[in-house]
Protein backbone atom coordinates (compact mmCIF):
# COMPACT_ATOMS: atom_id res chain seq x y z
CA UNK A 1 0.00 0.00 0.00
CA UNK A 2 1.21 3.37 -1.07
CA UNK A 3 2.34 6.28 1.59
CA UNK A 4 0.83 9.20 0.33
CA UNK A 5 1.45 11.51 3.83
CA UNK A 6 -1.88 12.08 4.10
CA UNK A 7 -1.04 13.73 7.86
CA UNK A 8 0.67 16.84 5.82
CA UNK A 9 -2.97 18.39 5.36
CA UNK A 10 -2.45 19.25 8.97
CA UNK A 11 0.78 20.62 8.33
CA UNK A 12 -0.47 22.93 5.97
CA UNK A 13 -2.53 24.41 8.12
CA UNK A 14 -0.08 26.24 10.61
CA UNK A 15 2.08 26.48 7.64
CA UNK A 16 -0.08 28.79 5.73
CA UNK A 17 -1.59 30.92 8.71
CA UNK A 18 1.71 31.98 9.80
CA UNK A 19 2.71 32.62 5.70
CA UNK A 20 -0.17 35.34 5.81
CA UNK A 21 0.93 36.87 9.07
CA UNK A 22 4.28 36.86 8.66
CA UNK A 23 3.70 39.41 5.47
CA UNK A 24 1.92 41.44 7.99
CA UNK A 25 3.64 41.34 11.54
CA UNK A 26 7.14 40.09 10.63
CA UNK A 27 8.69 37.85 13.47
CA UNK A 28 11.87 35.85 13.38
CA UNK A 29 10.34 33.05 14.79
CA UNK A 30 8.28 32.98 12.46
CA UNK A 31 10.52 33.22 9.31
CA UNK A 32 12.52 30.24 11.55
CA UNK A 33 8.98 27.93 11.20
CA UNK A 34 8.24 28.40 8.01
CA UNK A 35 11.40 27.49 6.39
CA UNK A 36 11.92 24.35 8.52
CA UNK A 37 8.29 23.57 7.91
CA UNK A 38 8.72 24.41 3.77
CA UNK A 39 11.97 21.99 4.02
CA UNK A 40 10.01 19.34 6.00
CA UNK A 41 6.95 19.06 3.72
CA UNK A 42 9.04 19.38 0.57
CA UNK A 43 11.33 16.64 2.17
CA UNK A 44 8.19 14.59 2.60
CA UNK A 45 6.78 15.15 -1.20
CA UNK A 46 10.36 14.76 -2.33
CA UNK A 47 10.63 18.03 -3.95
CA UNK A 48 13.90 18.13 -4.96
CA UNK A 49 15.97 21.88 -4.35
CA UNK A 50 13.71 23.19 -1.77
CA UNK A 51 16.18 25.73 -0.46
CA UNK A 52 16.67 27.57 -3.64
CA UNK A 53 12.72 27.10 -4.02
CA UNK A 54 12.24 28.89 -0.62
CA UNK A 55 14.72 31.60 -1.47
CA UNK A 56 13.30 32.00 -4.51
CA UNK A 57 10.06 32.35 -2.86
CA UNK A 58 10.50 34.53 0.08
CA UNK A 59 12.19 37.14 -2.68
CA UNK A 60 8.85 37.66 -3.46
CA UNK A 61 7.14 38.32 0.10
CA UNK A 62 7.44 42.42 -0.36
CA UNK A 63 5.60 42.10 -4.07
CA UNK A 64 3.14 39.95 -2.76
CA UNK A 65 2.61 42.28 -0.07
CA UNK A 66 2.44 45.29 -2.05
CA UNK A 67 -0.35 43.74 -4.05
CA UNK A 68 -2.17 42.56 -1.07
CA UNK A 69 -1.82 46.38 0.27
CA UNK A 70 -3.78 47.34 -2.90
CA UNK A 71 -6.40 44.52 -2.57
CA UNK A 72 -7.17 45.55 0.57
CA UNK A 73 -7.82 49.81 -0.79
CA UNK A 74 -10.02 48.32 -3.17
CA UNK A 75 -12.40 46.03 -0.03
CA UNK A 76 -12.10 49.42 1.50
CA UNK A 77 -12.97 51.72 -1.56
CA UNK A 78 -15.73 49.54 -2.69
CA UNK A 79 -17.75 48.12 0.02
CA UNK A 80 -19.89 50.68 1.96
CA UNK A 81 -19.87 48.14 4.86
CA UNK A 82 -16.23 48.28 5.28
CA UNK A 83 -15.71 50.79 8.19
CA UNK A 84 -11.71 50.78 8.13
CA UNK A 85 -8.84 49.78 6.30
CA UNK A 86 -7.83 47.24 9.73
CA UNK A 87 -11.23 45.59 9.91
CA UNK A 88 -10.14 44.47 6.02
CA UNK A 89 -7.06 42.95 7.03
CA UNK A 90 -8.77 41.51 10.33
CA UNK A 91 -12.27 40.39 9.66
CA UNK A 92 -12.96 39.66 5.67
CA UNK A 93 -12.85 36.21 4.51
CA UNK A 94 -12.20 37.48 1.16
CA UNK A 95 -9.12 39.16 1.51
CA UNK A 96 -7.57 36.38 3.14
CA UNK A 97 -8.44 34.17 0.38
CA UNK A 98 -6.89 36.32 -2.25
CA UNK A 99 -3.95 36.72 0.29
CA UNK A 100 -3.41 32.73 -0.17
CA UNK A 101 -4.28 32.84 -3.29
CA UNK A 102 -1.51 34.94 -3.98
CA UNK A 103 1.00 33.38 -1.81
CA UNK A 104 0.06 29.94 -3.31
CA UNK A 105 0.16 31.33 -6.92
CA UNK A 106 4.01 32.46 -6.35
CA UNK A 107 4.59 28.77 -5.21
CA UNK A 108 2.96 27.72 -8.28
CA UNK A 109 4.79 29.90 -10.80
CA UNK A 110 8.03 28.74 -8.99
CA UNK A 111 6.87 25.16 -10.25
CA UNK A 112 6.65 23.78 -6.44
CA UNK A 113 3.78 21.00 -7.06
CA UNK A 114 0.85 20.08 -4.67
CA UNK A 115 1.91 22.43 -2.17
CA UNK A 116 0.24 25.50 -3.64
CA UNK A 117 -3.19 23.42 -3.92
CA UNK A 118 -2.70 22.18 -0.42
CA UNK A 119 -3.03 26.08 0.78
CA UNK A 120 -5.60 27.02 -1.32
CA UNK A 121 -7.90 24.11 -0.21
CA UNK A 122 -6.72 24.88 2.94
CA UNK A 123 -8.49 28.37 2.60
CA UNK A 124 -11.33 27.25 0.48
CA UNK A 125 -12.44 25.20 3.51
CA UNK A 126 -12.61 28.37 5.86
CA UNK A 127 -13.95 30.86 3.69
CA UNK A 128 -16.04 28.99 0.86
CA UNK A 129 -13.91 30.82 -1.94
CA UNK A 130 -12.41 28.65 -4.73
CA UNK A 131 -9.14 29.93 -6.48
CA UNK A 132 -6.61 27.80 -8.43
CA UNK A 133 -3.36 28.93 -7.53
CA UNK A 134 -2.76 28.59 -11.36
CA UNK A 135 -5.39 31.56 -12.40
CA UNK A 136 -4.03 34.83 -13.22
CA UNK A 137 -5.55 37.83 -11.03
CA UNK A 138 -4.07 41.79 -11.58
CA UNK A 139 -4.23 44.32 -9.12
CA UNK A 140 -7.07 45.75 -6.95
CA UNK A 141 -8.91 42.49 -6.60
CA UNK A 142 -12.25 42.79 -4.97
CA UNK A 143 -14.33 39.81 -4.00
CA UNK A 144 -17.99 41.17 -1.74
CA UNK A 145 -19.05 38.35 0.58
CA UNK A 146 -17.33 35.73 -1.78
CA UNK A 147 -19.03 32.83 -0.60
CA UNK A 148 -19.45 29.69 -3.45
CA UNK A 149 -17.12 31.67 -5.71
CA UNK A 150 -15.45 29.36 -7.88
CA UNK A 151 -11.99 30.50 -10.18
CA UNK A 152 -10.84 27.74 -12.29
CA UNK A 153 -7.05 27.61 -12.77
CA UNK A 154 -6.45 28.89 -16.34
CA UNK A 155 -9.19 32.29 -15.91
CA UNK A 156 -7.24 35.56 -16.46
CA UNK A 157 -8.16 38.04 -14.07
CA UNK A 158 -7.06 41.76 -15.28
CA UNK A 159 -7.29 44.84 -12.78
CA UNK A 160 -10.09 46.53 -10.68
CA UNK A 161 -12.30 43.38 -11.58
CA UNK A 162 -15.62 42.98 -8.80
CA UNK A 163 -16.83 39.76 -8.18
CA UNK A 164 -19.91 39.05 -5.49
CA UNK A 165 -20.58 35.45 -4.39
CA UNK A 166 -21.35 32.55 -6.24
CA UNK A 167 -19.46 33.71 -9.16
CA UNK A 168 -18.40 30.48 -11.17
CA UNK A 169 -15.76 31.16 -13.73
CA UNK A 170 -15.34 27.50 -15.15
CA UNK A 171 -14.41 25.13 -18.09
CA UNK A 172 -17.06 24.74 -20.45
CA UNK A 173 -15.58 21.04 -20.85
CA UNK A 174 -14.32 18.99 -18.21
CA UNK A 175 -12.00 16.84 -20.60
CA UNK A 176 -9.22 15.36 -19.03
CA UNK A 177 -7.23 15.54 -22.43
CA UNK A 178 -7.67 19.66 -22.37
CA UNK A 179 -5.50 19.87 -19.16
CA UNK A 180 -2.91 21.74 -21.15
CA UNK A 181 -5.60 24.41 -22.74
CA UNK A 182 -6.88 26.97 -21.57
CA UNK A 183 -10.43 26.46 -20.33
CA UNK A 184 -11.36 28.85 -18.07
CA UNK A 185 -12.64 32.77 -19.51
CA UNK A 186 -10.71 35.92 -19.60
CA UNK A 187 -11.68 39.09 -17.67
CA UNK A 188 -10.78 42.53 -18.93
CA UNK A 189 -10.36 45.05 -16.41
CA UNK A 190 -12.94 47.06 -14.38
CA UNK A 191 -15.52 44.42 -14.83
CA UNK A 192 -18.28 43.73 -12.25
CA UNK A 193 -19.77 40.32 -12.08
CA UNK A 194 -22.81 40.13 -9.67
CA UNK A 195 -24.09 37.30 -7.46
CA UNK A 196 -24.08 33.58 -9.14
CA UNK A 197 -23.21 34.46 -12.51
CA UNK A 198 -21.68 31.47 -14.66
CA UNK A 199 -19.12 32.13 -17.55
CA UNK A 200 -17.70 29.21 -19.16
CA UNK A 201 -15.28 28.71 -21.50
CA UNK A 202 -11.21 29.09 -22.58
CA UNK A 203 -11.94 31.74 -25.46
CA UNK A 204 -14.60 33.79 -23.14
CA UNK A 205 -13.59 37.50 -23.17
CA UNK A 206 -15.71 39.90 -20.88
CA UNK A 207 -14.63 43.48 -22.24
CA UNK A 208 -13.30 45.92 -20.29
CA UNK A 209 -15.79 48.23 -18.10
CA UNK A 210 -18.51 45.73 -18.63
CA UNK A 211 -21.19 44.99 -15.93
CA UNK A 212 -22.56 41.40 -15.56
CA UNK A 213 -25.62 40.89 -13.56
CA UNK A 214 -26.82 38.18 -11.53
CA UNK A 215 -27.97 34.80 -12.07
CA UNK A 216 -26.71 35.09 -15.72
CA UNK A 217 -25.36 32.46 -18.00
CA UNK A 218 -22.59 33.45 -20.29
CA UNK A 219 -21.09 30.92 -22.62
CA UNK A 220 -19.88 33.62 -25.35
CA UNK A 221 -17.96 36.76 -25.53
CA UNK A 222 -19.05 40.10 -24.31
CA UNK A 223 -18.04 43.26 -25.75
CA UNK A 224 -16.64 45.84 -23.97
CA UNK A 225 -18.39 48.73 -21.90
CA UNK A 226 -21.58 46.16 -21.92
CA UNK A 227 -24.51 45.03 -19.47
CA UNK A 228 -25.55 41.65 -19.10
CA UNK A 229 -28.36 41.02 -17.84
CA UNK A 230 -31.00 38.29 -16.71
CA UNK A 231 -34.66 38.78 -17.05
CA UNK A 232 -37.67 37.09 -14.63
CA UNK A 233 -41.41 37.98 -13.79
CA UNK A 234 -41.58 38.58 -10.86
CA UNK A 235 -45.41 39.36 -9.46
CA UNK A 236 -45.95 40.70 -5.88
CA UNK A 237 -50.22 41.13 -5.20
CA UNK A 238 -51.90 42.19 -2.37
CA UNK A 239 -53.40 39.49 -0.24
CA UNK A 240 -57.50 39.14 0.12
CA UNK A 241 -58.62 38.43 3.39
CA UNK A 242 -55.70 36.01 3.79
CA UNK A 243 -55.74 34.41 0.41
CA UNK A 244 -53.29 34.92 -2.13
Amino acid sequence: MNNYNIRLKEVIKPFTKRLFYNLFDEREEDSIFLKNTFLDITDQLSIENASKLWGDFQQEFLSIRKKLDLDAEAFLKNDPASTCIKEVYLAYPGFYAISIYRLSHQLHQLNVPIIPRMMSEYVHGITGIDIHPGATIGESFFVDHGTGIVIGETSIIKNNVKIYQGVTLGGLQVKKSMSSTKRHPTIEDNVTIYANATILGGDIVIGAHSTIGANVWITQSVPENSLVTYHTEIKIRPKRNGIH
